[in-house]
């Protein structure tokens, strides 16, 4: 479990407090990522998004444009916050394991 510490923090992701008994909560950049607490460590990633005030923003594709939609928000998302986001999952997924 330590290595996968380290190698989160050499990437610079962080493991956030939260209030959340069944997931650990990640983040880099304003990216957050919801994966699956298990007894001996982790489970199943989840779809990554912006961390916005009003909580979670999902990444969504209408017509081949992206968007981040949330509850109560919505904006175009840049081709960089796409890429950005997408080397995020890349990255967490990675550190722990090819999950």
């Amino acid at each position: 479990m330590l290595e996968i510490f380290e190698r989160l923090a050499a990437a610079g992701i962080d493991l956030l407090p939260a209030e959340i008994s069944t997931h650990f909560l990640f983040v880099r950049g304003g990216f957050v990522s919801l994966v699956e607490r298990r007894e001996k460590g982790f489970g199943n990633v989840g779809a990554p998004g912006l961390m916005i005030e009003q909580g979670f923003a999902a990444l969504v594709w209408r017509g081949g444009e992206a968007f981040f939609v949330g509850k109560g928000y919505e904006r175009r998302a840049e081709a960089e916050e796409v890429a950005a986001l997408r080397t995020f999952d890349q990255d967490l997924r990675s550190c722990l394991g090819g999950q």
